[in-house]
């Protein structure tokens, strides 16, 4: 899809319901992703994908075209996940507290491919033990390349929180991850504080 978002945010803001579905479309894998990384649910991350689209929708008026329109979309999304998860009073069930289920004999690829999903779910289940606000930090800070500012400006963190946030959850979940890995991961934990030379640190939780 061609991107005319200046076009599209205009006209919404002008109550044309159909530039902003274009935008919707446009931004409905990025929302989706960052509420699926936030709630570790495809469903719950569908639900609060709508209801960030419903927000967003109802304040377009109000948003400030000096801002990018992904940073403001997104922080309505990340808002309204931490917002899910602390009102949740239960714990999220844990990646490793699941059954097994029985699997056929591997079969070329097979291998390769549940080793990168069985990676996946671990890197979920280390975002769950995160606090939301960590959390919201940590994906948008490393998944969606976002600057300090940024983030600072989606969350409402001052620049010193939001380093503090993230050296702490970097750490922590440095820490859980070299505990679940074997003796042949190579991973080494750093003590600076984050920035960009520490993507490999994900990259490789990701991998």
């Amino acid at each position: 899809m061609e991107n005319n978002e200046t076009e599209w945010l205009v006209e919404a803001q002008r109550g044309d319901s159909q530039a902003f579905t274009c935008l919707v479309e446009f931004y409905q894998k990025p929302v989706h992703n960052l509420c699926y990384r936030m709630l570790g649910n495809a469903d719950d991350a569908e639900d609060a994908a709508q209801e960030t689209f419903m927000r967003a929708y109802k304040a377009i008026r109000r948003y400030d075209n000096k801002r990018p329109f992904s940073t403001w979309l997104l922080s309505i999304a990340a808002h309204f996940c931490i917002d899910q998860i602390r009102r949740r009073r239960f714990p999220m069930v844990s990646v490793e507290e699941l059954p097994y289920p029985d699997l056929p004999e591997p079969s070329p690829g097979l291998e390769v491919n549940l080793s990168r999903k069985e990676e996946q779910n671990k890197v979920r289940a280390l975002l769950n033990r995160l606090e939301p606000l960590d959390r919201a930090a940590v994906v948008l800070y490393y998944w969606y390349d976002y600057s300090y500012d940024e983030i600072c400006e989606s969350l409402s963190l001052s620049l010193s929180a939001l380093k503090s946030r993230l050296h702490r959850a970097r750490r922590a979940m440095a820490e859980h991850w070299v505990e679940n890995q074997s003796q042949q991961a190579e991973f080494k934990l750093g003590s600076h504080a984050p920035g960009r030379n520490d993507t490999f640190l994900v990259e490789r939780m990701t991998s």
